[in-house]
Formats: C-alpha cells, structure tokens, sequence
C-alpha cells in the first residue's frame, strides 16, 4: 500500500496509501514528512474533501481569528492567513515554512487523516472537518475541472461521475476520506461542520466554531463575520475568492471559482440511473454511520 501507483483517469494524479496527490504539488516524500511537522497547542485545522466548503471555511476563519480581518485594517488574503498545510511554500522542510507564523497558527488540507502530523493526536490542537453531500461535491468538482490548471478535465458528466466513484480524483475516495476521519474522531480535538448547516443558518455555524475555539465573539462581530462570509459578499472580495490566485493554479477565464453555493445543485445534471445509482453504493458504503445530509433545499429568493 505504500508505493505510488497511477491514477488511470487522470495521470496529473498519483495514489498513495489509497488517496490521490498531484503530481506537480504534492510529492510523496512531502506527504510523509508532515507526519514529523512540529503542532503547536493553539493550532487549528481546517480539513475537507475538495470542493466541501474550504475556502467558505478558510474566510470565517480569518473573520473569526483576526479582528483586523473583520475591521478591514488588515489586507491579507485568506491564502495567506490560512495557508495549506500540504503543499510546500518554500519546496524545503515543512517546519521552515510555518515556523516564523505567529500563533494561533491556521492551516487547511485536503489530508486523510492517516496523513495529518502525529502530534495533532495530542488533542491540544483542534481541528474542525466540513463535510458537503457528495452530490453536490461532484457536480462542484466537474465544473472546477473546467478552471483547475493541474488537474485534467473530465469530458462529460458521466466521465467524472465514474472518477468520483472510483476515487479517481484529488483526494481520492470521498467516501473513504469522510469515514476515516468520522470513525477516527476520537483521535483529535475536532468539530465536524456540515455545509448544508453555514447555508441554512451560518450565524449559528459561526457562534459553534468561535465557541469550539475559544474565540467568544460579541454581537456585533458575530454580525460582521456573518455578513462577511455570505456567499455573496466572498465572491465580490477578491481577498478570498481567489480571484488574486496565480494563474499557475487557476485559469478564471474558463469560470468562476465561486460558481453558486447552493444546495441540490446536483439535480441539474444528474440522470435518474446516475442519482439512483449513487444513492444504493451512499448506503452501503456510509449506511452504518450517523450522518446525515441535506440534499436539496428551495432556494432563498
């Protein structure tokens, strides 16, 4: 299982320990040494599938940890404040990339668990997990496709429906990914956050995380955090939709980085067969497990 095989679907991906890596930015032995990547007790992680909320996550963070974020006397984009724990800064040593950060440090990943530092064991550092019904997932994962500089395209929607069951994708397996850290709660200091949750009332999402953090916000900043992370204020703040990313990684001129944010989107390109399908392997794979998922919701006028 630890040896690097090829990803049949994309060969811009690798498979590794049963999840998939890029090849250009996520090498193996970089993978390996997170394991030694040294936590601080104040650490946080934000961890998702892709395509599950990160970047929505990585902005009520910043609003959360950084009054000068919420007060709009600090320019920093997101990518900066809430950097990806796996995928190298500087190509050297993990630790000589984050060491010089103040704490609290904040980090998100696309990480299985099995691949997270060891030390995030120690149940000091938190780490807080958002999860998205995985037919939303796809149906956000295959118009990325169409911007993503490092990741092949899929022709068609039956193309990466096929990849998505096979774990063909950055990530690999979202059911694998979802039941690992689920069934492994028990190992970290973690707070699981549904999507479907932040659009249907993201004040008490932002009030549950500051709390989990020991970030205790007045009303008046829990208003401004609330009304900063809406899906419509992000896309017009080029601070955190990603509009600033370099074009080595995103091509904007195929799309929009965020697209809707809706919930049930997935009704609009999914057959009968394709949604009927999932629906028998969701249950035999995730059956056993006490998550539930909002799959469509009428849309706020």
């Amino acid at each position: 299982m630890d040896t690097v095989t090829p990803v049949l679907r994309d060969p811009s991906l690798y498979r590794y320990k049963g999840y998939s890596f890029l090849k250009k930015l996520m090498q193996k032995e970089f993978i390996d040494s997170l394991q030694d990547f040294k936590i601080r007790d104040d650490d946080v992680f934000m961890v998702t599938f892709p395509k599950s909320g990160t970047i929505w996550m990585q902005q009520i963070l910043s609003l959360i940890c950084s009054e000068g974020h919420r007060n709009g006397t600090e320019q920093i984009d997101t990518t900066e404040r809430v950097p990806w724990i796996d995928i190298p800064l500087m190509k050297k040593d993990v630790n000589d990339d984050h060491d010089s950060r103040p704490s609290p440090r904040l980090f998100i990943s696309h990480l299985s668990y099995i691949f997270v530092p060891q030390g995030l064991r120690n149940k000091k550092a938190k780490v807080i997990y958002v999860m998205r019904n995985p037919k939303d997932v796809m149906k956000s994962l295959y118009h990325f496709e169409a911007i993503a500089v490092h990741t092949q395209k899929s022709p068609d929607f039956a193309h990466l429906f096929e990849k998505f069951l096979a774990g063909d994708v950055l990530a690999g397996s979202w059911f694998d990914h979802v039941r690992g850290w689920y069934t492994h709660k028990d190992d970290f200091n973690i707070l699981f956050v549904k999507y479907e949750d932040m659009i249907k009332d993201l004040r008490s999402v932002v009030k549950q995380i500051s709390t989990f953090l020991g970030k205790e916000l007045d009303d008046e900043s829990l208003d401004i955090v609330v009304k900063r992370a809406t899906f419509n204020k992000m896309q017009n703040d080029p601070l955190a939709n990603k509009e600033n990313l370099s074009v080595d990684f995103l091509n904007l001129q195929n799309g929009k980085f965020m697209r809707k944010g809706t919930i049930g989107d997935w009704k609009n390109i999914f057959t009968v067969a394709q949604s009927e399908a999932f629906d028998k392997i969701f249950l035999e794979k995730m059956g056993d497990l006490p998550i539930n998922f909002t799959w469509d919701i009428a849309e706020e006028k």
